[in-house]
Formats: structure tokens, C-alpha cells, sequence
């Protein structure tokens, strides 16, 4: 038996995609911004990097617990 996504995992994924280019839209603020005179690119980018592995960890887990599954395109 397959278990559909809940709109609940849906609704986290999508708002970790937003967490990741909120950072990288400021970051790219920063940059142009500060002209490299303060550290705030580079957390920001950290900030980015930390939600992308989160979210990646994420979906590793919510796969072994079953809440999503694979969805491959099946060729005929």
C-alpha cells in the first residue's frame, strides 16, 4: 500500500524551498549592498547552506518513515 504526501509534508517542503531562496536573495542584498565591508554575505549563504542540508535531511527521513515515496515516471 502507498502512502500519498500529506499536504502537511507539501506545506514543510515548500516552505523550506522558500527559507533557502529568502537567504539567497539576501545574500545577494548584502553583496551589493555592503560591497564586502561586512560579514552578513557570508552568513547568509552559511544560513542557506544549513537550510539545504536540513531540508535534505528531511526528506531522507520522511522517506524511511514512509510519509513520502517515489513517484518515478514509468517508460512503455
Amino acid at each position: 500500500m502507498r502512502r500519498v504526501p500529506g499536504p502537511n509534508m507539501k506545506i514543510i517542503v515548500a516552505i523550506g524551498f522558500i527559507l533557502i531562496i529568502g537567504s539567497l536573495a539576501s545574500a545577494l542584498f548584502f553583496l551589493m549592498r555592503d560591497k564586502g565591508s561586512t560579514n552578513r554575505t557570508v552568513t547568509a549563504l552559511a544560513l542557506r547552506v544549513g537550510f539545504s542540508i536540513t531540508l535534505f535531511i528531511l526528506l531522507l527521513i520522511a522517506y524511511r518513515l514512509g510519509y513520502i515515496q517515489p513517484t518515478g515516471i514509468i517508460f512503455r
